[in-house]
C-alpha cells in the first residue's frame, strides 16, 4: 500500500536523507551533497527560515521509501515578484507515476493551505542550492554544485501536470591551443577606457577582509532579475563566507574595480570536489578529507562558480576581461577543462563567451510550473 507521510521525526529525516544516497548507489555520475549541510534542513534555526517555510515528505510501500520531496514557500522571492508560489526541491523517486502523483500531490495541497496557487521546480531556498532537473547529459558526471537525476524523472514531473519555465545549459570549456588576441586587444581597452584595475589578495582572507562587502552588493544589483534569485541575508552571507574560505583558491578569482575601488565585475571558479565526495557519499571522513584536500590543492577540474557583471558596465565589455584570466587559468595551472554550470538558455551574451573556447554543451537542465486549481 502507498502511503505519503510528512517527515516529522528523526527515523523519518534520516530516510530522507538517505534515499537518494540509495537510489543512486551504483551510478558513477551521481554526485551527493555534503551531509553535514544537507542535515541542517532539519534544525529549527537553519539559515533560510528566517524568511522560508518548508515542508518534507517521504512515500512508502508497505514500509520501504520509494521517493521524497520537499515544498518551500520562498518569501522574499514571493515578495520580489508579486508572486504566490511553492517552490519543489528535493525531489528523487522510483519510476512510479504514483509514487510521484502522491508526491506532488502532498507538495500542491500543502501550496493551498499556504494560500499559494502555483507550484515551481525544482528550486531551492536560494540559487546558492541546488537547482534544475537534469533532462540531457545523463552520462556526464555530476557537478559537486548540481544535482543528478534519472532520466525517469521529467516523464514523471510531466506526467503530474507541470510544463518547461525555464531552461539551463552546462558547458564544458577546453582551452584553445593559442590565446585570443583579438579578445587580448578588447579587454585591455576596456580595462583603459573606463579606468579599471583588477583587485589583488594574497589569501582568501584578505580577499575576504577586502571585498566581501561588495562582493555581495554586486551580486544582488546584478542578479536581482535572474530567474529564482532572491537577495542575501546575513546569514546566507555568512554561510557563504564560511564555505569559501575551505574552498576558493586565488589562482581561480578575478576581480575588477572601477576608480573608486568599487566591485565591478567578479568571476570565481571552484576545484572541482564531486569525486572527493562520492566514495563516502557526502560525509566528511578521514578518507575523504584527504581526497578533499588533494582536489582543491590540485584540480583536474574547476567549476565557474560566479560570474557577474554591474548593470552599469554590462553592454561596455567588461565581462569580455575575465576570458582571457579564464584562458590562463586552465593553460596555466594543469586545468583539464571548465564546468560552467548552469546558463539560462536565453542568456545569449554568455554563451556566445564561451564560444571563444573549444567548447560543448553537455547538458540541460529545467525548471518546471504548474498552476494550481482551487
Amino acid at each position: 500500500m502507498l502511503t505519503v507521510e510528512r517527515v516529522t521525526t528523526k527515523k523519518q529525516q534520516r530516510e530522507f536523507l538517505n534515499f537518494p544516497l540509495d537510489l543512486y548507489r551504483d551510478n558513477k555520475n551521481f554526485v551527493p551533497p555534503l551531509w553535514s549541510d544537507e542535515k541542517k534542513i532539519f534544525r529549527t534555526d537553519y539559515i533560510y527560515y528566517d524568511t522560508c517555510e518548508a515542508v518534507y515528505f517521504n512515500a512508502y510501500d508497505d514500509g520501504k521509501i520509494v521517493g521524497r520531496i520537499s515544498g518551500i514557500l520562498q518569501k522574499a522571492s514571493n515578495l520580489k515578484t508579486g508572486e504566490r508560489r511553492v517552490r519543489f526541491t528535493r525531489f528523487d523517486a522510483v519510476n512510479d507515476k504514483e509514487v510521484a502523483h502522491a508526491l506532488f500531490d502532498a507538495v500542491e495541497n500543502w501550496a493551498r493551505e499556504k494560500g499559494m496557487d502555483t507550484v515551481c521546480g525544482p528550486l531551492g531556498f536560494s540559487d546558492l542550492e541546488r537547482e534544475g532537473l537534469l533532462i540531457e547529459g545523463f552520462d556526464e558526471l555530476a557537478t559537486f554544485e548540481e544535482q543528478y537525476n534519472a532520466d525517469y524523472y521529467g516523464s514523471l514531473i510531466e506526467d503530474c501536470g507541470y510544463i518547461k519555465e525555464v531552461d539551463w545549459v552546462e558547458s564544458k570549456l577546453y582551452p584553445p591551443k593559442e590565446k585570443d588576441a583579438e579578445l587580448e586587444k578588447m579587454s585591455e581597452f576596456v580595462m583603459k577606457r573606463y579606468g579599471l584595475r583588477f583587485g589583488t589578495a594574497k589569501n582568501t582572507n584578505e580577499f575576504l577582509k577586502k571585498y566581501q562587502d561588495g562582493f555581495f552588493d554586486l551580486l544582488d544589483e546584478a542578479y536581482v532579475d535572474i530567474y529564482g534569485t532572491v537577495p542575501f541575508t546575513e546569514n546566507m552571507k555568512k554561510m557563504m563566507i564560511a564555505n569559501f574560505k575551505l574552498i576558493i583558491d586565488m589562482r581561480f578569482v578575478t576581480v575588477i574595480l572601477d576608480r573608486d575601488d568599487k566591485v565591478v565585475c567578479l568571476g570565481i571558479c571552484f576545484p572541482s570536489i564531486a569525486k572527493a565526495v562520492q566514495k563516502s557519499k557526502g560525509k566528511l571522513t578521514p578518507a575523504a578529507l584527504v581526497r578533499l584536500l588533494k582536489a582543491i590543492k590540485k584540480p583536474r577540474v574547476i567549476d565557474l562558480g560566479l560570474i557577474a557583471v554591474s548593470p552599469e558596465y554590462l553592454n561596455k565589455g567588461v565581462s569580455t576581461v575575465i576570458m582571457p584570466k579564464l584562458y590562463d587559468m586552465l593553460k596555466t595551472s594543469g586545468i583539464e577543462y571548465a564546468e560552467t554550470n548552469l546558463n539560462l538558455e536565453d542568456n545569449h551574451a554568455i554563451r556566445n563567451m564561451w564560444k571563444r573556447f573549444d567548447s560543448v554543451e553537455h547538458k540541460r537542465r529545467r525548471s518546471y510550473i504548474k498552476k494550481l486549481d482551487n
